[in-house]
């Protein structure tokens, strides 16, 4: 609600003209203001005879805010959507202008405990219960239902859980926004880290980022693509550092290219292939440990071998797990096909081998981030350390993303 009266007062250049659009006393908005200066530590605005003025420090904030402000009226609109029903929704759904409340909800979309989240937000269980019926009431109808397993979100839940996390996440990232603008790097990031980038380029950025500011801190994901995909549309990642995607199948994701390669054979150093003159015809007849069928890394390695006149290799093992991999390849006479930079370590110490480039199968490298998004100041540091990492091959970064 305070940051309702911040945008308001924005808007209208006064608290009275404010007060009289939310319906509220002078002293009321007057107070709400405060409050937030008191939170953030921070003037919003210059009192004036003609008005209210933005200080520096609410022009950094204005954004954020109003971004959280639009991604909680929206959800009126998903839910008459959902419903079948015409029309905008509601055009101010005070029911969800509560950071607790909206906490609560998708904690408990996480836990699908009460007790849990009570536990975990400091808590009784009653007032979980009570801010989940606000919510519910306000909605119309069931976000979370219940069985004797625990709860669910329904289908009105899943619907606008991504825009109340969206929310919450930009109202995170204003006082490292604040901080930034005093010339302090502070606050998180979070990455979702694919394969490619987790040996040496994405370490690299990172000890590069934290040296320099050490007030800053980093947390990464290594879940599957169609996972952290999730998660970034909800803003609880920052950007994806990996192979890119198809940008046609995900028109609400953009992406930067750093460079690009191809994939390479890579077998232990004495595997037999090593001690004869490389036949790619022997490749018939090789166990492998090969990423997962969904991934673009795999439909360009069969659609290597059928270039080739060699049917598609069928995999002993299929894993994104660099550990994992490493292990079967020097225990066994396994074959793997990687972008050399994921094995560069043990390429490079002689551990393993690589036998041989695959042709085309050139891929694009880089960042992928949703679509309009505001990157933290932080997230926005770790972005320039990762192009400076991957300058060494930015000749190649020309390539499309078409995966």
């Amino acid at each position: 609600m305070q940051i309702r009266a911040f945008c308001q007062v924005v808007a209208h250049g006064s608290v009275s003209k404010a007060a009289d659009e939310l319906f509220r006393t002078q002293s009321a908005i007057t107070r709400a203001i405060h409050d937030l200066e008191e939170t953030l530590a921070a003037p919003l605005f210059e009192r004036h005879a003609g008005g209210m003025r933005l200080t520096d420090a609410g022009k950094c904030m204005l954004p954020r805010a109003e971004r959280a402000m639009a991604e909680l009226r929206l959800i009126p609109q998903l839910l008459a959507r959902l419903a079948g029903k015409s029309g905008r929704g509601e055009a101010e759904p005070l029911w969800l202008f509560n950071v607790r409340r909206l906490q609560i909800f998708v904690t408990l979309c996480q836990t699908r405990h009460m007790q849990s989240v009570a536990t975990q937000l400091g808590l009784s269980q009653p007032a979980v219960s009570a801010a989940l019926k606000v919510l519910e009431n306000g909605a119309q109808t069931v976000l979370l239902e219940r069985s004797p397993h625990g709860m669910a979100p329904s289908l009105a839940g899943r619907e606008i859980e991504p825009a109340i996390r969206r929310a919450l996440n930009e109202l995170r990232h204003i006082p490292a926004d604040l901080a930034a603008r005093k010339g302090i790097l502070q606050g998180s990031v979070r990455i979702g880290a694919l394969p490619l980038g987790r040996t040496r380029l994405l370490p690299q950025a990172i000890v590069r980022l934290t040296t320099r500011y050490p007030g800053v801190s980093v947390v990464t994901s290594e879940s599957a693509w169609e996972i952290l995909s999730a998660e970034m549309r909800s803003g609880d990642i920052d950007f994806i550092f990996g192979a890119l995607r198809d940008s046609e199948a995900h028109k609400d994701i953009s992406s930067e290219t750093l460079f690009a390669e191809e994939m390479v054979l890579v077998a232990r150093r004495d595997h037999p292939l090593t001690r004869q003159s490389f036949d790619w015809q022997r490749l018939r007849t090789a166990r492998w440990v090969l990423p997962r069928s969904a991934t673009p890394a795999r439909r360009l390695l069969d659609s290597c071998f059928h270039a080739m006149g060699i049917p598609a290799p069928d995999a002993v093992v299929e894993s994104g797990d660099l550990a994992l991999i490493r292990g079967l390849l020097r225990d066994s006479d396994m074959l793997t096909a990687v972008s050399a930079h994921q094995l560069e370590v043990e390429l490079a110490a002689g551990e393993l081998i690589a036998l041989a480039t695959l042709p085309d199968t050139r891929r694009a490298i880089g960042l992928s981030y949703r679509t309009g998004c505001l990157h933290s100041p932080a997230a926005e540091a770790l972005i320039g350390f990762l192009r400076e990492v991957c300058q060494p091959d930015a000749s190649q970064a020309d390539l499309p993303a078409t995966e």
